[in-house]
């Protein structure tokens, strides 16, 4: 059996490569935009909560301060988060250690403005956050009270999550790279049966087309290559009449095709008569099965009002007995019949030729499809087609939502049924 991803075009797996790609990319740019963006909100809320916190230490110390005065040196407990620090009217730290300027600085900013002061300082790779708090104990004495954190150790404690997150990015990002190379797969799989297809199609129309055209040139080549009697001219224009004719079916059958695949066979919908239509073409396939001496009778027959294009269906019923007629032997019989069952109107045409193989009844609705029983039956009737009748049939069938099915015993005959849905009008009777 031949490797489908044989005949897949390197180009369709570069778009599923393509695809993939911009499905990761996509989700990619989503995490980056919603990272940063979280990263952002996270980050000002951590600054909101550490200057909250530094203004309660710092207010805090100057409670405690007013209320138990101060003299001296004075310790306050500070921590790896904190260190708090104790400023009189002076600039003088009033507790252990030493003042650095930035906070000397900040001290009497507030000390001018008498009120509570924000300030920020970047050390050595450390980004310092600080809040000044004024105040004045009972006494009237003038004081500053500082709370200083550290807002790269605030951000520490966010390590895990940032970690966490980005694992969790990178397992999205590899289980869209999975999803999208599958979900890419199923979306160009209809272009490669399309592709393979439009490839068949025009390998079966080149070599069905090649075997009249050759005919046509070989008689023609026979008949120049000496003076001939006109008798002999007149065969030779009857032949090549004869494939051209075949050719002309042939391109039709395909033209029909190709406007079906494109759309541009616009269907008409008219209320019509199924069992009129149907009538009125066996009439006209009677004078085909004459010439092969087989008869078309008429089974069961009822109205069968139905929404359709006239011209599609009568040409569908007549690949229908096109086909019965080519499949039967001479001296049999083709019938045809129309009736109502189960709120559809139902042709129905039987042959009562040799039949159908089981495995090839799942192929008879193919294009170019013929099978063993056409092909060794050269030179007959049933070999004069190219194998699109059903497929054009099929199609005719699908547009008016219709149902096309083949029964088939070796030995036996044929049947084709084709369920139209049923349109419920009355018959106008002529005044």
């Amino acid at each position: 059996m031949r490797d489908r991803t044989s005949v897949v075009p390197h180009s369709l797996r570069g778009l599923r490569l393509r695809l993939t790609a911009w499905y990761v990319g996509t989700l990619l740019a989503v995490l980056l935009l919603v990272g940063l963006g979280l990263f952002a909100m996270v980050t000002r809320r951590m600054d909101r909560e550490l200057d909250a916190s530094l203004r309660a230490a710092a207010r805090a110390m100057a409670a405690a301060v007013s209320s138990r005065g101060t003299g001296g040196k004075t310790t306050f407990l500070s921590s790896a988060e904190r260190r708090l620090i104790l400023l009189d009217d002076s600039g003088a730290p009033l507790t252990e250690g030493t003042v650095e300027p930035w906070i000397g600085e900040l001290a009497r900013r507030a000390q001018r403005e008498d009120r509570g002061q924000l300030g920020y300082q970047q050390e050595q790779g450390r980004i310092l956050r600080a809040f000044a708090e004024p105040f004045r104990t009972a006494d009237g004495r003038g004081f500053v009270a500082i709370a200083i954190g550290d807002e790269i150790e605030v951000e520490d404690r966010y390590s895990a999550l940032i970690a966490a997150s980005a694992v969790a990015a990178l397992c999205a990002l590899m289980l869209v790279g999975l999803g999208g190379w599958f979900i890419a797969g199923k979306s160009i799989s209809p272009i490669e049966r399309t592709i393979e297809q439009m490839r068949r199609f025009m390998a079966d129309a080149a070599h069905e087309l090649r075997t009249p055209i050759t005919v046509v040139r070989g008689r023609a080549e026979v008949a120049l290559q000496r003076e001939r009697a006109p008798l002999e001219y007149r065969d030779a224009l009857r032949g090549i009449e004869l494939e051209s004719a075949r050719m002309g079916r042939l391109v039709e059958g395909l033209l029909v095709l190709a406007r079906a695949d494109a759309g541009e066979r616009p269907v008409e919908r008219v209320r019509v008569f199924l069992d009129d239509i149907v009538l009125d073409t066996a009439e006209a396939a009677k004078a085909i099965a004459a010439r092969r001496d087989i008869r078309i009778g008429v089974a069961e027959f009822e109205e069968a009002p139905i929404t359709a294009d006239p011209g599609l269906v009568r040409q569908l019923v007549m690949i229908l007995l096109d086909n019965a007629i080519k499949f039967s032997e001479p001296g049999t019989r083709v019938e045809i019949g129309v009736a109502q069952s189960g709120g559809a109107a139902v042709v129905r045409v039987a042959d009562q030729g040799q039949g159908i193989p089981a495995d090839q009844l799942p192929h008879v609705f193919e294009r170019f499809y013929r099978g063993d029983a056409a092909r060794s039956r050269a030179g007959t009737a049933a070999s004069e087609g190219a194998g699109l009748g059903l497929a054009i049939a099929q199609w005719i069938a699908e547009a008016h939502g219709a149902v096309i099915r083949v029964d088939s015993t070796v030995g036996r005959g044929t049947t084709v049924v084709v369920r139209f849905p049923l349109a419920f009008v009355d018959r106008v009777s002529p005044s």
